[in-house]
């Protein structure tokens, strides 16, 4: 068995380096174009290659949510994205735009909200909603970035079999995802007595490494984007991480009722954890179950955070950590039993907020900021940091003046959304508005982002007061005493969805109904 297993890692890494080489033989024969392409760019007022632009180490981590040291948590051990945390400023109050995947990634990296990219499911490609979109490594790469990815950066799902090939000056790195080491069964949970290399995020940390050493080479700054996918389902890690842990430091959720006076149709049953032998089809998942989940919750986290630390070791051994921007970020949160609900796919807290972490060369560090901020904000961003122009059409706002004082603020209030199927196989889609001390949400029928809001539309309201009731226990959209809360901020979500949806009809206008 001893044998067979180091065959079987020497395999793994060999299949990853055989990659790199298929990669860096593409890239060598296309360094003449390139160079045509990069002066090309330079006509269209590109930014220089060479110029004292910045490298970006953009670290993307699945179902990662904001339970980290650097958060305030207590019981789970992350060292190292405690110590990048450190470095710079970790954004308390993050929320992604649509808590799942595909939508969350497609929105982040293109700078659109999910009505503009049209990606709200895990199939629409995002090119064939927005053939000539730009995304954020292809920007980078127009203004003379190398551009380099390996792991889950775009979902899979959203983008063609080159991980959105015109985005990378070197072609995607494949790593194998081995979801189980030994389990024979689609169990959740798998504490694997294994070696670290045969895990899948072991190598795409060694793959990112690697990129990083060539990327140096290369002499020009670079965009090299690296994701990991733990801690996402099924939460198999080795079993040093699980050893961390004891089983009896845990405890349940404290709420796993549906708050009261909600619509039913907010809540979800755990469709993705449902999938697996060892939980049951429906129901209350049993508590030594939960136990278990949130302890492999927990192994996963600390394993993926151990790969960040090599990463970010890489990034200082190459003597780049002085001229590279590094950005973390987990691609949405993720339920651990609250209101009875586990994995994502809701507009509640737990999966709407995520961690958000950004270290730049000459900017303040030991940073915290209670600031609203949204991954639509993080494309604006880093252009700002590296010395790019910002694109008009993008739907964020910089996050600069927030790195420079964590005191300042940005933005009134955060939207997310997310779809659902109400009684009556009525489909609604649901617009969360978050402000400092308040998730106000309205479920719409038939609601098309280009037509004009109505009131009309409006199946079901939510109003979580988090000063009076943090585990949102009680919906008081309909209470007397919210009234006036509640007619603001409808007010201000009504406002919103028109001005999107003006944007959005302005563009299918200028476009012939085509995206751009």
């Amino acid at each position: 068995m001893e044998q067979m297993t180091k065959l079987s890692v020497k395999e793994s890494w060999r299949s990853v380096k055989e990659a790199l080489q298929k990669a860096l033989k593409k890239v060598a024969w296309l360094a003449l174009l390139n160079g045509v392409l990069a002066t090309a760019s330079l006509a269209q007022g590109a930014s220089k290659a060479g110029e004292s632009h910045y490298n970006v180490l953009f670290i993307a981590v699945d179902d990662l949510k904001p339970m980290l040291g650097c958060y305030g948590d207590s019981t789970v051990l992350s060292p190292n994205i405690d110590r990048l945390a450190e470095q710079g400023t970790a954004f308390q109050s993050a929320y992604c735009q649509q808590a799942v995947c595909g939508p969350s990634r497609a929105s982040l990296l293109t700078g659109w909200r999910p009505d503009k990219t049209e990606v709200w499911d895990l199939k629409t490609l995002i090119r064939d909603r927005n053939p000539n979109v730009i995304t954020l490594p292809e920007y980078f790469k127009q203004h003379g970035y190398e551009t380099a990815a390996v792991g889950k950066v775009f979902d899979p799902r959203s983008v063609d079999d080159g991980h959105d090939k015109i985005s990378w000056t070197i072609p995607y790195t494949r790593v194998k995802n081995n979801r189980w080491i030994f389990a024979k069964k689609r169990v959740s949970t798998e504490n694997a007595d294994a070696p670290e290399n045969r895990f899948a995020d072991f190598n795409i940390e060694k793959a990112g490494a690697h990129l990083m050493e060539l990327l140096k080479q290369k002499g020009k700054p670079f965009f090299l984007a690296v994701g990991f996918h733990k801690p996402h389902l099924p939460f198999v890690a080795p079993k040093k991480y699980w050893d961390l842990y004891r089983r009896d430091q845990f405890r349940p959720w404290p709420f796993q009722k549906h708050s009261k006076y909600a619509p039913e149709f907010a809540f979800q049953p755990g469709w993705e954890l449902r999938h697996y032998t060892d939980i049951p089809p429906k129901g209350l998942v049993p508590i030594p179950k939960q136990l278990e989940l949130i302890h492999g919750y927990h192994a996963c986290v600390s394993f993926v955070d151990a790969q960040i630390g090599r990463l970010l070791d890489a990034l200082q051994k190459e003597g780049l950590e002085k001229n590279t921007i590094v950005i973390l970020w987990g691609d949405h949160g993720w339920h651990l039993g609250d209101h009875a609900m586990w994995c994502k796919h809701s507009n509640f807290e737990q999966a709407t907020r995520a961690p958000l972490i950004i270290a730049a060369p000459n900017m303040p560090q030991h940073q915290k900021s209670n600031a609203l901020v949204e991954f639509v904000d993080v494309f604006p961003t880093l252009c700002d940091l590296a010395g790019l122009p910002v694109p008009q059409n993008l739907d964020g706002v910089s996050l600069v003046p927030i790195l420079k004082n964590a005191q300042k603020t940005v933005k009134p209030f955060a939207v997310s959304q997310f779809h659902r199927i109400a009684p009556h196989k009525l489909k609604v889609e649901g617009y969360a508005l978050r402000t400092k001390r308040y998730r106000y949400v309205e479920w719409l029928k038939n609601y098309k982002f280009t037509h004009v809001y109505a009131d009309s539309d409006i199946v079901a309201r939510e109003l979580y007061d988090y000063q009076t009731d943090p585990l949102e226990t009680v919906s008081v959209a309909d209470s007397s005493a919210y009234r006036e809360v509640a007619e603001r901020l409808h007010a201000q979500l009504k406002a919103f969805l028109k001005k999107q949806a003006a944007e959005i009809r302005a563009m299918k206008a200028e476009t012939g109904g085509k995206r751009h």
